[in-house]
């Protein structure tokens, strides 16, 4: 797969996402919604950032189990229950990501939602990746 992340200058200068990404390959993979749930189906942390990290833990374990990389993500979409606080974690969340996906950021959207499919579940990340 190539990918290509195009950050055009006349828009405000991405931090933690890339605003548009060109992706070409063979294989698509449509990823679905994950949450901070645990192998019994529990939604583990008590925090925004520890769910957030479980959810991209499942969300590139699902990756990897289909072939690909975090480097090959092409879109990934977080639905937060509260954004004010996904914002007021922001630092800390883009931490996670790059420790575990690396900067090779997708375009991204934050979405706030009334509630998850979990009562309990603060964030939920879905998204798609292209792979060769």
């Amino acid at each position: 797969m190539s990918t290509e992340r195009v950050n055009p200058p006349g828009l405000s200068p991405p931090a933690g996402f890339s605003h548009a990404v060109v992706a070409s390959g063979s294989r698509v993979v449509f990823l679905a919604g994950q949450t901070a749930l645990d192998a019994d189906g529990k939604v583990v942390g008590r925090t925004l950032p520890e769910q957030f990290e479980r959810a991209l833990t499942n969300l590139l374990a699902a990756l990897a189990a289909a072939g690909g990389t975090p480097s090959e993500l092409a879109r990934v979409t977080v639905f937060a229950t509260d954004v004010e606080a996904y914002r007021t974690h922001a630092p800390e969340l883009g931490r996670i990501w790059r420790a575990l996906a690396g900067r090779d950021y997708p375009a991204m959207a934050v979405v706030e939602v009334v509630r998850l499919w979990d009562a309990e579940a603060m964030v939920e990340l879905d998204g798609f990746a292209v792979l060769p």
